[in-house]
Order: structure tokens, then sequence, then C-alpha cells
């Protein structure tokens, strides 16, 4: 995938992502007070887990897989505290 912005996500991969996987999801499984870069690390072992969890081993897992690698994990994590910091809080950072 190139690195052009998209629908104002750091690129197609992250925004895709971000929109089947975590757009509405719940975040009391994830702990958002541990900044965002830990928090996109353990973003991408659920996606990553979810892939594995719902798929077989072959060719479109391993694709699945790959496409993750250019996912802007950061961008979708403090995505995901401004959200529930707005929603909560009525803050946004």
């Amino acid at each position: 995938m190139n690195d052009a912005t998209y629908n104002g996500w750091t690129n197609y991969s992250t925004w895709r992502v971000n929109l089947e996987i975590f757009d509405g999801h719940d975040p009391e499984g994830f702990d958002l007070d541990q900044g965002a870069y830990r928090l996109g690390k353990d973003l991408r072992e659920y996606a990553e887990q979810l892939i594995e969890d719902t798929s077989i081993e072959g060719l479109a897992r391993d694709y699945a897989l790959a496409f993750l690698r250019d996912v802007d994990w950061t961008d979708i994590a403090k995505h995901m505290i401004d959200a529930y910091s707005e929603e909560n809080y009525g803050i946004v950072d």
C-alpha cells in the first residue's frame, strides 16, 4: 500500500482495520491509560489473534496478516483514547 493518507487516517490499511475491527468496539478490554504506543501494540496483537482464530491456515490468512503490517497502530490507539475520553469526559486531547 502507499503511504498517502486515507479518509483522515495514516493510510488505507489503518482506516480499513479501524473500520472493520475497532470502530464501535467497546474499549473496556484494553488499558487505555498505558499510552498510545503500548495500546497500539495490544491492538495489533488483538487483530492478529482475531484473524488466526477466525480463519484457516493458508494463503488468505497469510495475506490478511501481511495487510496488518501497513497499519499505523498508534493512530488507531490515539483515536480510541480520544473517542473514549470525549464520550466519557467530554475531553479530546
